[in-house]
């Protein structure tokens, strides 16, 4: 395959504006003023729509904010999670701010075709439907779709959903100790009414979770899917390499999108991840 060389300095020279930006940005805090695309341009040695191209990935990235009329501006600082295995156990650790929920909708339903086979129940077995909008600093970050099986959870309430966190309600209330979740996670943009409530324009990046949640007994209890703003949220993995003499203590691995807190109580708990897509800017 032949390289196209002018397309590959273009590539390589947006790369290095970018980079600079990124110094700028890191340089600053949130809220503050960048330079002007025409001060840029003239520091920077490039042209317009080069400069642009660039600043177009840090907005669409949230890490820059265009203002008509005003400027650009650095962008909050994201929502970030760190998750670190440890050797017996994997707990997740809090993410950063205050989360808060807002329920949107709760209601007992028949679990139905797809939903069932997710919770291996028949598809006529009750399910508890909630959809949460989660917010950190009151800002909204995420819409939840959690399906519980009814059986498993007699008397969840709103207010479990609403105030506190889930797995701990579950697991001091109905006796639900969670052991295993399988997870996967893809980027899609979001919808107009998904928009809407996000606070963000339509079409805007977005990481969608889908999560299976099972207990000590290997009972399925919870199915749920996702949808985080692509601009606010970032994952952090930090890994541990073990020498080609060493076994690896367990299967484990990292699991984000998992709501923050260590919902296990200590207990050991599995993780395993497929279809990863870590949005890292």
């Amino acid at each position: 395959m032949e390289i196209d060389a002018a397309a590959s300095g273009a590539m390589l020279k947006r790369e290095r504006v970018r980079d600079a930006i990124l110094e700028l940005i890191e340089a600053r805090r949130p809220g503050d003023a960048i330079p002007s695309e025409r001060a840029l341009c003239a520091s920077l040695g490039v042209s317009r729509p080069t400069l642009r191209a660039a600043v177009d990935e840090l907005v669409v990235a949230g890490l820059l904010v265009r203002e008509h009329g005003r400027g650009m501006f650095v962008a909050a600082e994201k929502i970030t999670q760190e998750l670190i295995s440890g050797r017996n156990s994997f707990s997740v650790p809090r993410a950063g701010g205050v989360w808060t929920s807002r329920l949107l909708e709760f209601s007992a339903l028949p679990a139905g075709a797809r939903v069932s086979r997710k919770l291996r129940v028949s598809p006529a077995a009750e399910v508890l439907y909630a959809a949460r909008l989660r917010l950190v600093d009151g800002s909204p970050v995420a819409i939840e779709h959690l399906h519980v099986r009814a059986d498993l959870v007699p008397g969840l309430t709103r207010e479990e959903l609403e105030q506190g966190d889930l797995y701990e309600h579950l697991r001091d209330r109905h006796g639900i100790r969670v052991s295993e979740a399988v997870q996967s996670i893809e980027p899609t943009v979001v919808t107009r009414a998904e928009a809407d409530l996000l606070d963000v324009p339509e079409l805007s990046p977005a990481l969608l979770f889908e999560r299976l949640t099972t207990d000590s007994r290997g009972r399925a209890v919870e199915y749920v899917h996702s949808l985080y703003r692509g601009d606010r949220y970032r994952i952090v993995s930090r890994l541990t390499l073990s020498a080609r003499h060493e076994q690896p203590a367990g299967k484990e691995g990292h699991h984000p999108g998992i709501p923050p807190g260590d919902f296990t109580g200590g207990d050991p708990v599995t993780f395993s991840t497929r279809g990863v897509v870590q949005h890292n800017p």
